[in-house]
């Protein structure tokens, strides 16, 4: 698990057009905030603090701390909404996660040691089937990637979900089947 980052946002009132632009002008980006049970809250954050977590790949399903005038709510991002033509972030939606809240992420698939799988030394290719893997996981516990190591996987062989070992209370969307992560051709 990753460590909780914490954004810091400003509290708005209007959602007008006139207002928004006004915003992004600023140097910042309109968001809101909602779920919980609790009414939604419209904030701006920092432009240059959102696109710097955007661009590290991992943002979709980055746990985060958002403060807002002295108050702190745990979030995480749902939706980040880009202008089309200048591709830069226009808007984000955050869902707020109450206690003991289990949420459904994508999360990236890595493979490591390479070197130590006779398929691949004999001239075998990694084909990936995929390249996330959508769990359901406690908020407190979202890993930062899933970690399958090549050792000792032959020539025309698969590798399946139920090679892969996951944390207490993380477990894989899909259960009817045991899926292919990968093949060795």
């Amino acid at each position: 698990m990753a460590e909780i980052l914490t954004l810091k946002a400003e509290a708005r009132t209007k959602s007008s057009k006139g207002a928004v632009r006004s915003i992004r002008l600023a140097g910042r980006v309109p968001a809101v905030i909602y779920g919980d049970k609790k009414t939604p809250e419209l904030i701006s954050i920092d432009y240059k603090a959102v696109n710097a977590l955007y661009q590290t790949g991992t943002f979709a399903s980055a746990l985060l701390n958002i403060e807002i005038d002295g108050r702190t709510e745990r979030v995480i991002p749902r939706d980040v909404q880009r202008e089309v033509v200048r591709d830069f972030i226009i808007h984000v939606d955050f869902l707020r996660l109450g206690k003991n809240a289990t949420v459904t992420v994508n999360v990236p698939v890595h493979f490591m040691n390479h070197e130590a799988s006779p398929g691949l030394k004999a001239g075998g290719v990694l084909n990936i089937v995929r390249h996330e893997i959508e769990l359901i996981c406690p908020a407190e516990s979202i890993p930062e990637q899933i970690e399958i190591d090549l050792t000792g996987y032959e020539m025309a062989t698969s590798i399946h979900i139920s090679s892969v070992k996951f944390a207490q209370g993380v477990r894989p969307t899909i259960t009817d089947r045991d899926f292919t992560v990968a093949t060795i051709a």
